[in-house]
C-alpha cells in the first residue's frame, strides 16, 4: 500500500508540473513598458522590496510604498506624501502603478454592474460587480483568463477559446478597477461595498494557478486591500491535481462546478471530466484543507431541462457528497444565444431543491443576476469576440450603451 500511495503522489506530481508547464505556454506579456519603465502592481512584497533595494532605498520604504498602492490606492507617485521627493522622482522614472481601461460598463436592472477591462496588449476580459440585495455590500466576480479552454456546453464563455492566462498585476487589477469605479479608496474597515471577491469570471483559476495565488496573497495581504480568505471563493471546474494545492497554499473557499452526477452526462456537460472523473473529483473535495460546517465546499449545479434534473440525480447528489461539509448552489440555467439548453421549470428545480434539502444539504436556487446585460453566471464573452462572431444577436453590445452607462449613478450603483 505504501508502495502504491507513493506512485500515486508522484504522478499527481508529474501532473501539476504538466499544468504549470502548459500555463506557460499562455503566458501573458511582461509588466515592461514601451518606455522600458516597469509596473510595480502585483509585485509580492519581497520582489518589490528587491526593486527599491536596487535603488539604494532601505527596506521600510517598501512597506510605505505598499500602503501606498494597497491601501490608498495610489497610482500617481507624486501623491505618495510620506516619501521624499527625490525618490518619488526615482520611482516615476522607472515605475508606474497600472489599471485596466474600464472600456465599457453597463448595469443591469436588477443593480448587478459588468465592466469590459482591456489591458495594454488590447486584451479584454469582464468582470461583474453583484449586489447584496439585503446589505449595503457585493462581491466582485473576477476573470483569470482571456477566454477559456474547457468548452463546457453550457457556458458561453467556454465558445471563446482561449487567447492567453492574465498576469497577477491584472487580476488584482480588477478588484482595484472596481474600487477605483466606486471611490473605496483608502481601503475601508467597515462596511465594504465591495466585501467578497468571487473567481467565477473568464476561465478555469487552476489553469492559471501560479498567478492566482500571486494575486490572491496581494489582495489577502492585511495592511493593503486587506479582503479575508473567508471572503474569497475559488471556482474550479475539476482541476484535481491542483486543488489540493489551492487548499494547502491558499485555504480560500472553494467552489467545484459539478452539474452531473454521472460520468457519462458529466463528460458532455464538461469535457474536463473525462481526464478528471467524477469520483476523482469528490475525492479531492473530501481532502480538501479547512472543510468544515462553517466553510463548506460549494457543489454548483447548473439546472438544464431534461438533461440533469430528474428526481433520480437529486437523490443520487445527495449520496455522491455525503459526509462532505456542503451546499448546492442550484442555477437556473441562463440561456444565451445559440444554446441549445433550456432552463429546467420552476417547479422542477423547487422539487430537485427539497430532495437536496431533505437530506441535510442546504440547496438555495440561485437567483439569476444581470442576466439581461448577459452578466450572469457561464454568460460572459469578451465585446471584441461578440463583436466578431455575434455581430446579429441582440443586446449584446456594451460599447454602444456605454455613453448612458457611464457615470456612477447611472450605472445602479
Amino acid at each position: 500500500m505504501p508502495g502504491v500511495m507513493a506512485e500515486g503522489a508522484l504522478l499527481e506530481n508529474e501532473e501539476r508540473a504538466r499544468i504549470l508547464a502548459k500555463a506557460a505556454l499562455f503566458a501573458p506579456p511582461t509588466g515592461e513598458l514601451a518606455d522600458g519603465r516597469r509596473d510595480l502592481l502585483g509585485l509580492s512584497r519581497t520582489a518589490l522590496g528587491a526593486e527599491l533595494a536596487a535603488l539604494g532605498e532601505p527596506a521600510f520604504r517598501a512597506r510605505q510604498l505598499w500602503h501606498w498602492i494597497y491601501h490608498q490606492g495610489a497610482t500617481d507617485f507624486a501623491r505618495m506624501s510620506t516619501l521624499a521627493r527625490g525618490m518619488r522622482e526615482k520611482l516615476s522614472e522607472k515605475f508606474v502603478i497600472g489599471r485596466p481601461e474600464i472600456a465599457a460598463r453597463r448595469a443591469s436592472a436588477d443593480t448587478t454592474e459588468k465592466f469590459l477591462l482591456r489591458f495594454r496588449d488590447g486584451a479584454e476580459v469582464e468582470t461583474v460587480y453583484i449586489p447584496d440585495p439585503d446589505e449595503e455590500r457585493g462581491a466582485v466576480c473576477v476573470s483569470t483568463q482571456v477566454g477559456c479552454t474547457l468548452s463546457c456546453r453550457f457556458c458561453h464563455t467556454g465558445t471563446q477559446a482561449l487567447a492567453r492566462n492574465l498576469a497577477a498585476a491584472e487580476i488584482v487589477g480588477q478588484f482595484m478597477a472596481l474600487r477605483d469605479a466606486y471611490g473605496e479608496w483608502p481601503t475601508p474597515r467597515a462596511p465594504r461595498l465591495l466585501s467578497n471577491i468571487v473567481l467565477m469570471g473568464m476561465g478555469e483559476p487552476l489553469y492559471n494557478y501560479e498567478a492566482v495565488a500571486a494575486a490572491l496573497a496581494i489582495l489577502m495581504d492585511g495592511e493593503g486591500v486587506a479582503v479575508s480568505r473567508r471572503r474569497i471563493t475559488l471556482s474550479t471546474s475539476g482541476v484535481v491535481p491542483m486543488m489540493d494545492r489551492c487548499g494547502e497554499e491558499l485555504g480560500v473557499n472553494l467552489a467545484v462546478s459539478l452539474h452531473a452526477v454521472t460520468d457519462a452526462v458529466r463528460d458532455e456537460l464538461v469535457p474536463l471530466n473525462r481526464k478528471y472523473p467524477i469520483q476523482e473529483l469528490i475525492a479531492a473535495c473530501r481532502r480538501y484543507p479547512g472543510a468544515s460546517n462553517a466553510r463548506r465546499i460549494t457543489f454548483e449545479y447548473v439546472m438544464l431541462d431534461g438533461v440533469n434534473d430528474s428526481d433520480a440525480e437529486a437523490r443520487a447528489l445527495t449520496r455522491l457528497i455525503a459526509g462532505i461539509p456542503a451546499k448546492v448552489n442550484l442555477i437556473p440555467f441562463n440561456p444565451w444565444p445559440g444554446s441549445r439548453f433550456a432552463p429546467s421549470p420552476e417547479a422542477r428545480i423547487e422539487r430537485f431543491a427539497a430532495i437536496v434539502r431533505d437530506a441535510g444539504f442546504a440547496s438555495p436556487v440561485r437567483t439569476p443576476r444581470g442576466a439581461d446585460i448577459l452578466a450572469a453566471c457561464g454568460q460572459l464573452r469578451t465585446e471584441s469576440r461578440r463583436r466578431r462572431e455575434d455581430s446579429g444577436a441582440e443586446g449584446l453590445a456594451l460599447a454602444g450603451a456605454s455613453n448612458d452607462l457611464s457615470g456612477r449613478g447611472e450605472a445602479g450603483s
